[in-house]
């Protein structure tokens, strides 16, 4: 039973996650943090690292607190929390980072309708350069009206 539970909460974590990166970015990114993430939006540096990226170590942080917390304070559903949140991560760095804004030269030819509803939902954020009027969409699950598939 406690594997049961421990897989529940790992996935429920993992969707929590979505709305959290579409709320941080919406809210955090696009609202007080603009300084940090504005390098994202306005390429105005030949560097590889953004100061955007830096907003993956507060969810690193989250993620090996919760490790703590069941490795040495008995919070047990710490291991299927951190666990989740790092997967959602993981799988955000391989969606956002490698595959749409090609990082790494890795998934170049996927052309499949939801890697192209993927990348459509991206570009339109992306047409938004400023602070305000950027359209937000959840990175894994973006509006089913960029799937269309022809």
């Amino acid at each position: 039973m406690d594997v049961v539970l421990w897989i529940l909460i790992f996935l429920t974590t993992f969707c929590i996650m979505e709305f959290m990166a579409w709320f941080t970015h919406k809210y955090i990114m696009h609202g007080f943090l603009w300084s940090l993430h504005k390098d994202h939006h306005i390429k105005d540096h030949n560097s590889w690292w953004e100061r955007n990226d830096f907003f993956f170590l507060f969810y690193a942080a989250v993620s090996i607190g919760c490790f703590v917390g069941w490795q040495y304070y008995g919070f047990w559903a710490g291991l299927p929390i951190g666990l989740g949140i790092f997967a959602y991560g993981v799988t955000y760095f391989m969606v956002h980072d490698i595959f749409i804004h090609q990082r790494f030269k890795l998934f170049r030819n996927a052309n499949n309708w939801y890697a192209k509803g993927i990348r459509r939902a991206h570009k339109i954020h992306h047409k938004h350069i400023g602070k305000e009027d950027g359209e937000c969409f959840g990175m894994l699950v973006p509006p089913f009206r960029f799937f269309n598939k022809k």
